[in-house]
This record gives structure tokens, sequence and C-alpha cells, in this order.
């Protein structure tokens, strides 16, 4: 586990990712009821003594900033101002942080550090996380990015609000992230289940950032995101041989050769940087499926990634999620097809890989921006076709997609396993024969691979272990 961060003011979480803040106008006071909405004895002293402690007026900070080369509406949580608690001016100050977002057409990036609601002012508290999460809602709907950084601690409403409802969720090493806070708890709970990297490993979050590192990683992600394009990603050429299999089992032992080009090679080769999502944002994560952002001829595109393995329930989520944010924010998708099928154990059972392929069938084949989609090695059966564009499917020269592998072709027909290379040369997998029969475009043609330029890659936003 990386080392824990030193919890800071809202101001100093601000200087971490930049050094142009300006305050918005605050919106109009309430008329003051004394000692708030449920006159909780000496409220408006703890307010007066907090705003003297931290030279804040209320537990949030909004103001636009330029973050990299993008210019953002920033909201800072005060931890130092009861908690960082919300209540019904930190609801007054995110909504107007909002609006001010879609007016004028900008990123939302929060930086958060709070308890959850004020207790102090009971019900009328609790309800802002609806009103905070319906702001978020129309900002999504906008086609605007959102991005939380969450430092420490993270936990209770404006975690499962600001925190988790964003588009992109970093934190900073050894931050408390979790719903429930530390004194609430179950007896004997272990600390470590809600830290940053545990939240990480679990798939709820995407990148574990150290705070020297993340003024440059925030301001990539603002970069990718917000350069829109409605032109379909361009094909990645070939990265392997150029000469086509003669046999349906040689295409599949080509294929399968642990010596090909994998999907981290073409991304490599055709991103000059790119940054990764994590898991599913349910409780999984999938080793064998990269997804991110990254740039390529300038431009910004999203990529799902198979690497290979059978792709599990959490794989499919992830890549879901990947295309429904790329469709919000109008970037063109590409997918690298690669995998032997679908995970059939058990728990892939448990886990609803049926429903997690029936989301991804449907992300496909409804979004708004165009999908780009090469088959790199093995397109084994639905688990390699949900990933797949309907119109604008490619192959390279070493690999293969089929109805299903050879060998359960094998055992479904009753036929001994030895049976499987003839099979193979008859249901017509070849990368020639897709096109032949329609099933992809065309094969990409062999180029020179472009090593990548960026001192940032997938592993920049990885927890330390």
């Amino acid at each position: 586990m990386s080392e824990r961060s030193p919890r800071m003011s809202s101001r100093e979480t601000i200087a971490l990712v930049t050094d142009d803040f300006r305050a918005l106008p605050p919106p109009p006071a309430r008329r003051g009821v004394p000692d708030g909405p449920v006159a909780w004895p000496g409220y408006d002293r703890m307010r007066v003594q907090a705003a003297q402690r931290t030279a804040e007026q209320e537990s949030v900070v909004c103001g636009t900033a330029l973050v990299g080369s993008t210019q953002v509406v920033l909201i800072s949580f005060e931890f130092g101002f009861l908690g960082g608690s919300l209540g019904e001016r930190a609801g007054d100050l995110l909504e107007a942080a909002h609006v001010f977002a879609r007016r004028h057409r900008l990123p939302v990036v929060s930086l958060v550090a709070t308890g959850g609601s004020r207790m102090q002012e009971g019900i009328r508290a609790l309800l802002q996380l609806q009103r905070v999460a319906r702001q978020s809602a129309l900002t999504r709907a906008e086609g605007l990015a959102q991005i939380a950084v969450l430092a420490d601690p993270s936990t209770g409403g404006g975690w499962a609000t600001v925190g988790a409802g964003a588009d992109i969720i970093l934190a900073l090493p050894g931050a408390q992230v979790g719903f429930a806070g530390a004194r609430v708890r179950p007896a004997g709970a272990p600390a470590l289940s809600y830290t940053a990297e545990a939240q990480w490993s679990n798939g709820a979050i995407d990148g574990v950032v150290p705070p020297s590192e993340l003024r440059g990683v925030l301001g990539l992600w603002l970069s990718l995101l917000t350069r829109t394009s409605t032109r379909p990603a361009p094909v990645p050429p070939a990265l392997g041989r150029s000469d086509l299999p003669d046999r349906g089992w040689e295409a599949v032992e080509r294929a399968r050769h642990p010596g090909r080009p994998r999907a981290q090679d073409y991304l490599d080769a055709y991103f000059s940087c790119h940054l990764l999502l994590n898991g599913d944002r349910v409780g999984g994560r999938d080793e064998g499926m990269l997804c991110g952002v990254g740039e390529h001829g300038g431009r910004a595109i999203a990529f799902a990634a198979q690497q290979g393995t059978a792709t599990r329930p959490a794989g499919y989520r992830t890549a879901t999620r990947l295309i429904h944010l790329a469709g919000r924010l109008s970037l063109p998708v590409l997918t690298l097809v690669d995998t032997p099928g679908a995970a059939n154990d058990p728990q892939a059972e448990r886990d609803a890989v049926g429903g997690a392929l029936a989301e991804l069938f449907e992300a496909v084949a409804t979004s708004p921006v165009p999908v780009t989609t090469l088959v790199i090695g093995e397109g084994g059966s639905g688990g390699a076709l949900a990933l797949a564009a309907p119109d604008n499917t490619w192959a390279v020269s070493d690999s293969y997609f089929s109805v299903i592998a050879p060998e359960s072709a094998a055992a479904i027909l009753k036929r001994p396993p030895e049976d499987a290379p003839r099979i193979a040369d008859g249901i017509g997998l070849r990368p020639q024969d897709l096109v032949r029969l329609g099933a992809v475009k065309g094969i990409a043609s062999v180029a020179e691979a472009k090593p990548s330029n960026s001192p940032l890659n997938s592993a920049s936003t990885r927890p330390q272990e």
C-alpha cells in the first residue's frame, strides 16, 4: 500500500492542480434561522468558529480554474469546516457551480474531502444529496465531463454523489474512501477496506495518483475528454504477419501463438499517450480488458481492448461503461477483439455474464458515436462479437473469428477432440473467409509501429504496492 497523503485544506488541494483559481460569486444567502432548520443548540457559533479557523465561509469553495490547458469549474471541499459536510448552503454553492458550468460549457472537477451530510441541519442536509445528484445529471446530459479527485476523507453522501457519480474518479494515496465513515463502520471492520487502494482493487475508482503527479494526470484526462469528434477512429495498422493462413486450423494456431502482437502493443503503437479507466463501478475489474482514452493524430479516441484471456463479466461491464462515456462526450471508439470467449466458470455465471454481454451488445448497437473494431487475435464466439462494430469491423492476418471454438464445436457435435482441426477448416473462420462472408470489411495492412512518446502510461494511476 502506498503512503497516505497528508490531510489538506481546500486551498492546498486547489494548489495541487492549478495556479489559476478564481472564486465564483456566491448565490444570494438564505435568510438566517437561529441555529439552523432544526435549531441545533450552538450551531451558529460552530459556523462562526469554522469560518475563523479555515478562512472559508462554507464547506465548499467553487470557482473557475485552468488545469493544464483546459478551463474548468473547480469545486473544492474544506474538511476543516465542520468536516466538509453538506448542508443547505453548501447545496446552494454546488448547484450554482453546475449551472455556471452548463452555461459556459465547462467540465467540472471536484476535489472531495467530506464526512457526509451535516447532522446539525437534520433531514434538510440529507436532501442536498438529491439536489447535488440532479445537478450532476443535468451536467452529464449536456455532454460535459465530470472528474472527482478524492482526498482524505471521502465518505458518506459526498462520496456517494459528488465522488462516485463522476465520469472519472482519481484519489490521493491512502485516502479514506467509502460510504461508511470511520466512526460508523461495523465493529472490527478492517480499516484497509475503506481506502483508495481498496476501492481501486474493487473497480470503484480509476486511479490512485501521488500529489506530485496529480496536476499532470488530471490535465491529460481533461484534455482528452474535451476533444469531441464525429469521425470514426482510423483502423490501426496490423503489427504481425502479412501473409494469410492457408487453412482454418493454421489461422487458429497463429491467433493463439504466444509471440504475436497483443493489445498493449497495438495501443502503444496507435496512441501517442493514453490513460486507463479501471473497473465496472459495481465491484469488479478484469485485467484482461483495457479501457481508456488516448490521443491519435491529435484526436481523442476511446478504446476497449481484450488481452487474449477469457473475458469476465467485469470486463464487459467496464467496456459498456467506456462506450456510454464516449457517447456522452462525443468521442469515437476503437475496440480490439482478442478472446477465446466469455468466461463460463461458475463465478462468471454468479456474476451474471449473460447480462453483462447483453448490456455490451446493446451499448455497441446503439452507440451515438462511431465504433471501429480490429480483430487482432482470437475471435471466440459471442464473447468476442459483443465488442465488434456491426458495420466497421476489420481483421489482421494472424486472427480468426468463429461461431465457437473448434474444440467446443467438436464436443457439441459429439466428435473426438482430434477432429477440431478438420472442423476449423470447414466453418469459415480465416480472415479471408470473414471478408467473403461479410463479417468484416477488410484485412488491415501491415505498417511499421510507432512507439509511444508520452511520459505517462497505463501504470501512472495504478496504486503502488
